[in-house]
């Protein structure tokens, strides 16, 4: 019952609080896939929600999306994703770093559980800490912020916080600017579920198809109520919860538990 309630609470949640803030989603739920489910797998069960709640997003305010930004950012994401997923699928492939003993289990440290762990904990850092969170770069940074967001949303799904640093810059409409991180959060999807497709077994989307389902259509009613009742909401209790999952999850991935 955990496998199903915990991922579509998660989503539903954050899909409604991090609507207008353009990231916050696979965050979240990455790391509440990650108790239940293979790291490999939580991280493509999340790009599959992800995308479904961006599609849905992006019909609901895709008109306003700068498509100079779009193109300028969102093709060299599209490139850097497939990049960034076929490093997971090396990563994944390798052998354990070590193998130690706690309370009569057997646990090890596998080499993408550690990278991904690092990244939870400075992605983490971007959530909660202020100066990070107010760190922006200017409009002739655009296709490194590309490369860097479309990179690491291959390798672990987070991509959000980056393409905010680089298109808060960018002198955007509230709508522009939701709307143009939808379009770019799309493309990087679909460039990552391109690659996982290949490199997972195809069992493994039906052997979670429960779990998915449940999670893809409370994400679709957060970000309905999300555009309808939470358009003044802070997201400052967002932030840090979003960092105290991912320094916690960070650890237990880190240290062969999770």
């Amino acid at each position: 019952m955990l496998p199903y309630l915990l991922p579509a609470l998660a989503a539903f949640v954050t899909a409604g609080l991090t609507f207008f803030s353009g990231f916050g989603l696979g965050t979240i739920l990455l790391p509440v896939f990650a108790l239940f489910f293979p790291l490999e797998v939580a991280i493509g069960l999340t790009a599959v929600v992800h995308l479904a709640n961006n599609l849905f997003k992006l019909a609901l305010v895709g008109k306003y999306a700068d498509r100079g930004v779009v193109l300028r950012f969102g093709l060299p994401a599209l490139a850097a994703a497939f990049l960034g997923a076929e490093a997971l699928l090396r990563l994944a492939g390798l052998p354990a770093l070590a193998t130690y003993q706690l309370f009569g289990h057997t646990l090890q440290v596998a080499p993408v559980k550690l990278v991904v762990a690092v990244l939870m904990v400075v992605f983490a850092l971007f959530e909660v800490h202020p100066a990070l969170a107010d760190f922006t770069l200017p409009r002739g940074w655009l296709p490194l912020g590309g490369v860097l967001s479309g990179f690491f949303g291959g390798l672990s799904g987070h991509q959000g916080s980056l393409r905010s640093i680089f298109l808060l810059k960018c002198g955007l409409s509230k709508e522009a600017f939701i709307s143009t991180g939808v379009v770019i959060a799309c493309l990087v999807d679909i460039s990552r579920l391109a690659v996982y497709a290949s490199g997972f077994p195809a069992h493994l989307i039906q052997d979670n198809a429960g779990p998915l389902m449940a999670a893809m259509i409370a994400a679709l009613l957060g970000s309905f109520l999300g555009r309808r009742v939470l358009i003044r909401i802070t997201m400052r209790f967002v932030q840090i919860l979003v960092a105290a999952l991912l320094f916690l999850v960070a650890l237990g991935l880190a240290s062969g538990v999770i």
